[in-house]
C-alpha cells in the first residue's frame, strides 16, 4: 500500500499544519477507508460518508479534546474515529471487542457521549457551555446534528434553552435531506426552503455593498440592515427567516457541505461570535461512493458488501417482514389498521403496507412520544393503530404509553422490534429493557412470539380481544409466513408445552424457545428429562404453567431480556407465592450494559445458547438443595 496522508496523522491537531487541498486529500483517503473497513462487517456507511469534510473542517478549526464536538447519533462519526487515534483499530468497527459503531466515551477522550439515540446533542452541548461558563472556562463547543435529529422533540426543547439563554455554542446541521428514508414534517419542507435560498449571502452583501456607496445616508441605511439582521433577510428573501433566527439563534446561510474551505470560513465566523450560531452544512448521503450516493437507504445501515460493485447479500426474510406481511393480510382481510413509524419504515419493514394503503400509514420522523399520542387519538377515534418501533427506541415514549394509552385502555398495538440483543449496534441499540418497563404498566398485554406463525397469530389475538398490546419480536431471521397460515386467538395468559419432561421445566419466552429445546435434547443425552414451555405470554403470565413446573427439581426461566424485573423474576415470585422450596434459576440479560458484536458471540457469552443453558443448569443441579 502507498503511503497515505492518513498513516500519519496521531492527532486532530496534525490537520492544522495542512492546507485546504491536503485536507481534501485527507477526506479521500478516509472515506476509501470508511468503505474498506465497513465491507468488512458492514456499517453506517452512507451517514459517515456524506459527513466526512464535515468533520475534517471542525477538527482542522478546533482544538479537540480541549473543545468539545458533540454527534447527535455517532453514526455519523467514522471520519472522527479515523483522524482521532482510531485508524490501526478500524477494521474491528461492530465487532466483539473492537470499535463501537457509534461515539464512546469509553474508547477515546475525543468522544464526548454515547450517541445512539437521536435528538439529544443539543441538551448535551448546552449543558457543556454552561459549565463551562461556570468554571471561566474558553472551549468552544460544537454540536454536529442531523436534519432529522433535530425535528426531535427534545432537540426543540434544547432549542428553546438556547435560544433563551443565548451561552456561545455552535450548532453545525449536516442537512442531507435524509434519515434512514427521505425526512418527512414540516421542518423538512423548511430546511428544503433555506437550501433552495442560498444566494441570501451572495444578494445582501451586493445591497450592503451598493448603500456603503451611498454615502452618509447609505451607511445610516447599513447600520439599520446590520442592527436588524431577520428584517433584512426578511425583504431579501421573502417567507425564509429561518425558525432558529426566530429562537433567538444566529443562522449563517447555507455552505456545500464537501467543500472544507467554505465549511472552515463559515466556522470561523460562527466560533468568533459570543452567542448561539448554527452553521447550515448541505450534504450528500454516501458522498464520494457510487453504490451508497445511488442507494443511501440501503447503505445507512449495511452488512458486508463488495467494494467494487455495492452488491450486498440477499437479504433474509426478517421478524420484521412476518409482521408487516401479518398486518397487510388482517388489513385486506378487513382491519381497520393503521401503520405508524418514527422514521424507520426501512428498518420495521412497512414499506410495503406504505405503497398499499398509503391514506393509513403515517411517519411522524424521530418522535416517538408523539407518534404513540398520535395512535391513542387514532384509537380514540376508533382505529386500529399498529406502532412499529425498535425496543430501544419505545424507552423514549414510555410515559405516553402509560398516560395516553394504558390508562384509558385503547386499542393500541405496539410491534416491538429488535428486541433482545441485536448485535453489531450495541449498548445504545441493545433491546433489553422493553419487558421490564412494558410489564410494569397496568392493562398492558405482551405476547413474546417463537416464530413468524405465531407472530401472525399474536397479531390477530391483539385485533380482536383489543386493549393496550406489545408484542415483541427479536432481530433475527425466520421462515416466511405459511401461505394457508390459519390464524389461531390465544387464549389469554396460557402456554404451550412444546416438549415434554419431568425432571425439570424451561419456560421459555420468545426466541429462547429455540435454544431451550436444543438444550433439552443436551440434557437428554445425559439422562435429564427437561420439559420445555413456550410461555408466549409475558403479561399475564400462565400461572397454571409456572405452578406445573415448581412441581419439578427445578425451575428455568430464559428470556432475551434484562434479569432485573423480567419476567423470571416474575416467575420466582409466584413459585415463591406457592411456599414450595423448587429452586429458580433465571437466566437473562445480567444487569449490565451489553457491548457491541454478533448476536451468536453475546448470547453465547451470556450463557442463553443451548451450551450456556445446559451449563448453567447442570451447575445448579449439582448445588445441595435447601434445607
Amino acid at each position: 500500500m502507498e503511503p497515505r496522508i492518513i498513516d500519519y496523522i496521531e492527532s486532530p491537531q496534525d490537520l492544522h499544519a495542512l492546507t485546504n487541498d491536503e485536507l481534501e486529500l485527507v477526506a479521500h483517503e478516509v472515506r476509501e477507508q470508511i468503505v474498506s473497513s465497513a465491507s468488512l462487517h458492514g456499517g453506517h456507511v452512507a451517514s459517515s460518508l456524506g459527513a466526512v469534510e464535515l468533520i475534517i473542517a471542525c477538527h482542522a478549526e478546533l482544538n479537540c479534546p480541549h473543545d468539545k464536538i458533540v454527534f447527535d447519533v455517532g453514526h455519523q462519526a467514522y471520519a472522527h474515529k479515523i483522524l482521532t487515534g482510531r485508524l490501526d483499530r478500524f477494521d474491528t468497527l461492530r465487532t466483539s471487542g473492537g470499535l463501537s459503531g457509534f461515539t464512546s466515551p469509553e474508547e477515546s477522550p475525543y468522544d464526548v457521549h454515547w450517541s445512539g439515540h437521536a435528538s439529544d446533542a443539543l441538551s448535551v452541548a448546552l449543558g457543556l457551555a454552561r459549565a463551562r461558563d461556570l468554571e471561566g472556562g474558553d472551549q468552544h463547543i460544537v454540536a454536529v446534528v442531523g436534519d432529522a435529529s433535530i425535528s426531535g422533540g427534545m432537540s426543540f426543547e434544547a432549542l428553546n434553552q438556547i435560544g433563551q439563554d443565548r451561552e456561545r455554542m455552535v450548532i453545525v446541521l449536516n442537512d442531507n435531506g435524509m434519515a434512514i428514508s427521505h425526512n418527512v414534517g414540516a421542518l423538512a419542507r423548511h430546511l428544503s426552503e433555506l437550501r433552495a435560498s442560498n444566494d441570501y449571502r451572495t444578494r445582501r452583501d451586493a445591497l450592503l455593498g451598493t448603500l456603503k456607496k451611498a454615502g452618509p445616508i447609505g451607511r445610516v441605511g447599513v447600520a439599520l440592515a446590520e442592527s436588524t439582521r431577520n428584517t433584512l433577510k426578511s425583504l431579501l428573501l421573502p417567507g425564509v427567516t429561518t425558525i432558529f433566527e426566530q429562537l433567538g439563534i444566529t443562522c449563517l446561510a447555507p455552505v456545500n457541505g464537501h467543500n472544507i474551505a467554505a465549511i472552515r470560513r463559515a466556522l470561523r465566523r460562527a466560533l468568533a461570535s459570543s452567542g448561539p450560531v448554527l452553521v447550515h452544512v448541505v450534504t450528500t448521503k454516501g458522498h464520494g461512493y457510487g453504490p451508497a450516493e445511488e442507494h443511501p437507504k440501503r447503505f445507512h445501515g449495511v452488512g458486508p458488501f463488495d467494494t467494487t460493485t455495492g452488491e450486498v447479500p440477499e437479504k433474509a426474510f426478517l421478524y420484521s417482514d412476518a409482521m408487516v406481511e401479518a398486518l397487510m393480510r388482517e388489513t385486506a382481510n378487513g382491519a381497520d389498521t393503521f401503520a405508524i413509524t418514527a422514521a424507520m419504515a426501512d428498518g420495521t419493514g412497512l414499506i410495503p403496507f406504505r405503497e398499499t394503503y398509503p391514506s393509513r400509514y403515517a411517519d411522524v420522523g424521530i418522535c416517538e412520544e408523539h407518534a404513540v399520542g398520535l395512535a391513542a387519538g387514532l384509537a380514540a377515534g376508533g382505529k386500529r393503530p399498529v406502532f412499529a418501533i425498535y425496543s430501544t427506541f419505545l424507552q423514549r415514549a414510555l410515559d405516553q404509553v402509560i398516560i395516553d394509552v394504558a390508562l384509558p385502555k385503547l386499542n393500541v398495538i405496539l410491534c416491538v422490534d429488535r428486541a433482545g440483543i441485536v448485535g453489531a449496534d450495541g449498548a445504545t441499540h441493545n433491546g433489553s429493557f422493553d419487558l421490564v418497563y412494558l410489564r410494569m404498566i397496568p392493562n398492558m398485554h405482551i405476547i413474546c412470539p417463537s416464530s413468524a406463525n405465531e407472530l401472525a397469530s399474536a397479531l390477530h389475538t391483539a385485533l380482536a380481544l383489543g386493549g393496550p398490546f406489545a408484542i415483541r419480536y427479536p432481530r433475527e431471521a425466520c421462515e416466511p409466513l405459511a401461505e394457508d397460515l390459519e390464524l389461531e386467538i390465544m387464549e389469554l395468559g396460557k402456554s404451550q408445552t412444546v416438549r415434554t419432561g419431568d425432571d425439570l421445566a424451561i419456560l421459555a419466552f420468545g426466541n429462547m424457545v429455540t435454544p431451550a429445546l436444543k438444550a433439552a435434547e443436551a440434557l437428554s443425552e445425559q439422562g435429564i428429562e427437561a420439559r420445555v414451555v413456550n410461555m408466549r405470554w409475558a403479561k399475564p403470565i400462565d400461572l397454571d404453567a409456572v405452578r406445573s413446573a415448581a412441581e419439578t427439581k427445578l425451575v428455568v426461566t430464559l428470556e432475551d431480556g434484562c434479569l432485573l424485573g423480567g419476567v423470571g423474576e416474575a416467575v420466582a415470585t409466584e413459585v415463591a407465592r406457592l411456599g414450595t422450596k423448587t429452586p429458580v434459576l433465571t437466566l437473562g440479560i445480567p444487569d449490565q450494559f451489553v457491548p457491541h458484536g454478533s448476536i451468536s458471540e453475546i448470547h453465547h457469552e451470556l450463557g442463553l445458547d443451548a451450551a450456556g443453558i445446559v451449563a448453567s443448569i447442570n451447575e445448579q443441579l449439582e448445588r445441595p438443595a435447601a434445607s
